[in-house]
């Protein structure tokens, strides 16, 4: 096999892989533009995590000097992040963000002590008097 025919069977591998690469990768940056609107921190950092590996992924067309999903990948993050952040800052600015609970809703009421019913309890008897040999500590 000459060089060129094995440069180009490369190539038809992996373009398609840079097509895939780059279509996971527009995904993954509408997820973290989604996490962005919603405040979702974590969500929108495991979302650019993974939008790199599509991007990683994209890279491999390059292979045959097609650069196209390398740079829809890239422009996907960055106008994705511009959304959220935007769109973030309009839902901010108009306070219809998230409603937080006060605090008669946060918790269940909590039942005094003194009117808690009592139920009878008995200890059970311990049999050995001794140093303790457990790696807890029997409390009398």
């Amino acid at each position: 096999m000459t060089t060129m025919r094995v440069a180009s069977d490369l190539a038809a591998v992996m373009v398609p892989i840079g097509y895939v690469g780059a279509a996971l990768a527009a995904i993954f940056a509408i997820v973290a533009a989604v996490a962005i609107i919603r405040g979702a921190g974590g969500l929108a950092g495991g979302a650019v995590g993974l939008w790199i590996v599509g991007a990683l992924m994209s890279f491999a067309a390059s292979f045959a000097q097609n650069w196209t999903p390398l740079i829809v990948a890239s422009g996907s993050l960055v106008a994705m992040l511009i959304i959220g952040s935007v769109v973030r800052a309009i839902v901010n600015a108009a306070g219809a963000g998230r409603v937080d609970r006060t605090a008669e809703e946060a918790l269940p009421k909590a039942v005094p002590a003194s009117k808690a019913p009592v139920a009878p309890t008995s200890k059970p008897a311990l049999t050995k008097t001794g140093p303790a040999t457990a790696s807890v500590a029997i409390v009398r």
